[in-house]
């Protein structure tokens, strides 16, 4: 079969699955997405939409049915179905095998150390006396996780002293979700790397990002990453040993802590497309999105070289304003044709909720992180009342 006819099949419509749509149709493939919303970001470009649950068996094997290939745009998908249907012949990008350890916060970090990557101290936690145990060995604050589901900040608690274990617990499920707790990293710097496999086994590694969070949410990546040579450099091979734990092809997104002394831990993996990597639309050669649809319908992999120093920054609903939304200051932001604006299409603002990104590029850093916050300053999301 001709690479270019190939089906995809996408298990979420969300903005991720927009963006690899958009890159997918430049190309002429035909795509099916899955979503429960009707009005889901994907909905008005993709080819036919599957109205389903994530957790849909039925729905998600008649996807299978109907497409040469499938890849999803997050992680908290029924993978017990995609295991089904990778024994039966189908094929899923990136595999069910590293979805299935990596939608596992323990077992991910479990499988990162076993093959000597390192990763924050970390533990298992059933109990508050499990929790109360770990805080006696690794001091306080630390951070108390749930091992599944958790994202954008959701999932994650600071436990500041040994007074605060109980409301934490309970925030965090009071027991009936699987925990664990993590040491917490007195950091320098958050940074992540994106890397891709192709179908013959070629690996490619973009530049470091660096990212800034704010209320534990992507609020800015900055690339290239103001550290060391000698940090990059690690950070780039340790997202290359990465991939070679991982088996599947596609998009993975290696998130980063680096110390004080400079040493480099991974946080987490994520085998997708990234928030902190829509800064390569416009900054690099080849986009993560367009990289992800290469690899998966057996496609080369493309260049995926800086074309010069970029900021992204993400549009977020603020505290305050909900209901169907309301664009403000677009005009404004673009009067520099540096500046570029990305809206998702989802109809309702409310707190938190990412709404778009903006990617500003320029000569320098400096130029383009003052660029950047002068754009995001503009743009305002309202909520109709």
């Amino acid at each position: 079969m001709d690479n270019l006819s190939k089906k995809i099949g996408i298990i979420g419509g969300g903005q991720l699955g927009k963006m690899m749509i958009l890159e997918a149709k430049r190309l002429g493939f035909y795509v099916i997405t899955l979503d429960p919303s009707e009005s889901c970001p994907s909905h008005s470009i993709s080819d036919k939409q599957i109205l389903a649950s994530f957790d849909d068996k039925k729905a998600i094997r008649t996807m299978a049915e109907k497409v040469d290939v499938m890849t999803y745009e997050f992680e908290h998908i029924n993978v017990d179905i995609l295991k089904e249907l990778e024994n039966e012949g189908y094929t899923i990008y990136p595999t069910a095998k590293s979805l299935e350890i990596i939608q596992n916060k323990y077992n991910q970090k479990v499988t990162l150390l076993n093959n000597n990557i390192a990763v924050p101290e970390f533990q298992s936690v059933k109990s508050i006396e499990d929790i109360q145990k770990a805080g006696h060995q690794f001091s306080y604050p630390m951070m108390l996780k749930t091992c599944t589901g958790g994202y954008d900040g959701k999932g994650n608690y600071v436990i500041e002293n040994e007074e605060s274990i109980k409301e934490s617990y309970k925030q965090l499920g009071n027991g009936t979700l699987p925990l664990m707790v993590e040491k917490f990293v007195d950091l320098k710097k958050e940074i992540s790397v994106l890397a891709c496999r192709g179908i013959d086994g070629e690996i490619s590694v973009y530049p470091v990002g660096e990212n800034i969070h704010k209320d534990s949410i992507l609020d800015e990546t900055r690339v290239p990453a103001s550290i060391s040579m000698e940090c990059t450099e690690k950070a780039m091979d340790m997202a290359h040993q990465v991939m070679e734990i991982f088996s599947g092809v596609g998009m993975f997104c290696v998130e980063m802590f680096v110390t004080q002394d400079d040493d480099i831990l991974i946080n987490e993996v994520a085998p997708r497309p990234h928030n902190s990597g829509h800064y390569t639309i416009e900054g690099c050669f080849t986009s993560q999105f367009e990289q992800h649809i290469r690899a998966i319908t057996g496609l080369p992999l493309g260049d995926v070289s800086l074309r010069c120093p970029t900021v992204m920054r993400n549009i977020i609903g603020e505290n305050g304003e909900s209901g169907k939304a309301n664009y403000e200051g677009i005009d404004k932001v673009y009067k520099d044709g540096n500046v570029k604006v990305h809206i998702y299409g989802k109809e309702e603002v409310r707190p938190k909720r990412k709404m778009g990104h903006i990617t500003v590029i320029g000569r320098t850093l400096d130029e383009v992180v003052k660029k950047a916050e002068t754009a995001k300053n503009e743009i305002k999301v309202v909520g109709e009342k």
